[in-house]
């Protein structure tokens, strides 16, 4: 069941994706169009008019006033709305995935045991701090609703928009505990292989911490490196 109710969100999560980033361009792609033809489709008129063409004016005339008469002035701010949404649900679909840029290099240097503390460590540092975003973000939210604002050019209540925070965050944070509990009881990472190009067949290295197998956890011994690793972001905080 929760394998099922996973794939689903899994699906769900890519589709509100593709589906955002398509009517963003669409909506973009329409309204450029509609400002070039606006001022080109009069432009066109009056000079075929001063040349005596006939009819082709009057047309293009028409859609002038046509195109004139649609209010797109909402087009920008929509498309920037929906960009915000598709950031937070890919930051999510990124996680789940492997493709964050991480810098991994003094990670790959320590002991296996010692590596697999760092990166779990970390990891649950990022959903510690996903999750207060999604906290803080949904008593935002909150108040948000309470004022009733809403925005410039749609009117669309604020609270919805802003509601991309505790909503996007909060799926960021279940995806790190989600890989967590994974890497935890496999050693493998979600990755995906930057040197890879599709069609030519090389084994090269892919750019992401190397996996941590079960196997190779003999040294029961904490590196000094890993430990900086880990308390170094500890004392920067409470500094």
């Amino acid at each position: 069941m929760l394998k099922v109710l996973n794939r689903a969100l899994d699906h769900l999560e890519e589709w509100l994706i593709a589906a955002l980033i398509a009517a963003a361009t669409a909506l973009i792609f329409f309204a450029v169009l509609h400002r070039y033809g606006t001022g080109l489709s009069i432009d066109v008129s009056k000079w075929l008019a001063a040349r005596g063409v006939p009819l082709l004016p009057e047309v293009l005339k028409d859609i002038y006033l046509w195109l004139a008469a649609l209010d797109v002035s909402w087009a920008q701010e929509l498309c920037i709305y929906m960009f915000i949404w598709m950031a937070k649900f890919g930051a999510a679909y990124g996680v789940r995935t492997g493709i964050h840029v991480g810098v991994d290099l003094l990670v790959n240097r320590v002991p296996p045991r010692s590596r697999k503390q760092v990166i779990l460590f970390a990891m649950l540092c990022g959903a510690f701090f996903t999750g207060m975003i999604a906290s803080f973000g949904g008593s935002f939210v909150i108040e948000m609703f309470k004022t009733g604002q809403q925005s410039n050019d749609l009117e669309a209540p604020m609270w919805i928009i802003y509601l991309a925070i505790p909503v996007g965050s909060g799926l960021m944070c279940f995806r790190f505990l989600q890989v967590s509990w994974s890497y935890y009881w496999t050693g493998e990472l979600p990755h995906h292989n930057e040197a890879h190009v599709e069609g030519i067949d090389i084994d090269a290295p892919a750019l992401h911490p190397a996996s941590t197998g079960v196997a190779e956890e003999t040294d029961r011994r904490t590196s000094p490196m890993g430990l900086i690793l880990i308390m170094a972001p500890i004392l920067i905080l409470m500094v």
